[in-house]
């Protein structure tokens, strides 16, 4: 499987990884303390080839993930679940831990993102889907970011993530019919 698009990804093990698992081209950001030069390099990385922003599933690779798209528009964006990221004894999390399977299957399904205005989603119906709110909202919004690709955004970010990746009520409303046919499972 050959990217066209340059993987910016956090760290030397990361593009170990991904080399190992696919042909592609990385940038790495070296931590969440990322560079004006770094931004620069990666904006003209965007203008030459694209970007795919691929970082760990956690709190520092989410501030990667905003840093790098409010400076370089039009980002392509690729995510692991925590569960595909862990690491040994589940200590760590990170791309460097996922199965080549996971990775590919990440890259494959890259969300671009859109125009914020376009979603038909409000504040309100994440309340009613008890999304927001509650005592098993956290662990609802895990497994929707799961089975949207979107990553884990907390209550406050959940809205805006899905007006990001142009997520439909009704694409909402499949992923959260499965979610409740998992919870009547369990």
């Amino acid at each position: 499987m050959k990217i066209k698009e340059i993987i910016v990804v956090e760290g030397k093990d990361d593009t170990a990884k991904i080399k190992s698992t696919l042909d592609a081209d990385t940038i790495e950001t070296n931590g969440s303390a990322i560079s004006k030069v770094k931004l620069e390099e990666i904006r003209h990385a965007q203008e030459k080839r694209g970007i795919i922003v691929f970082t760990d599933p956690d709190y520092p690779g989410q501030r990667i993930r905003s840093l790098i798209d409010q400076a370089v528009p039009g980002c392509k964006h690729a995510f692991l679940t925590k569960k595909e990221a862990r690491g040994p004894k589940g200590k760590s999390l990170g791309i460097e831990h996922a199965t080549p399977a996971a990775i590919r299957t990440a890259l494959e399904e890259v969300y671009e993102l859109g125009d914020v205005a376009q979603s038909d989603i409000t504040k309100a119906d994440l309340i009613d889907m008890q999304l927001i709110g509650g005592p098993a909202a956290s662990k609802r919004r895990e497994r929707l970011g799961e089975l949207l690709k979107i990553g884990y955004a907390n209550g406050k970010q959940l809205l805006k993530r899905l007006q990001m990746f142009q997520i439909s009520k009704a694409q909402l409303e499949q992923a959260l019919d499965v979610l409740r046919q998992e919870e009547h499972h369990e």
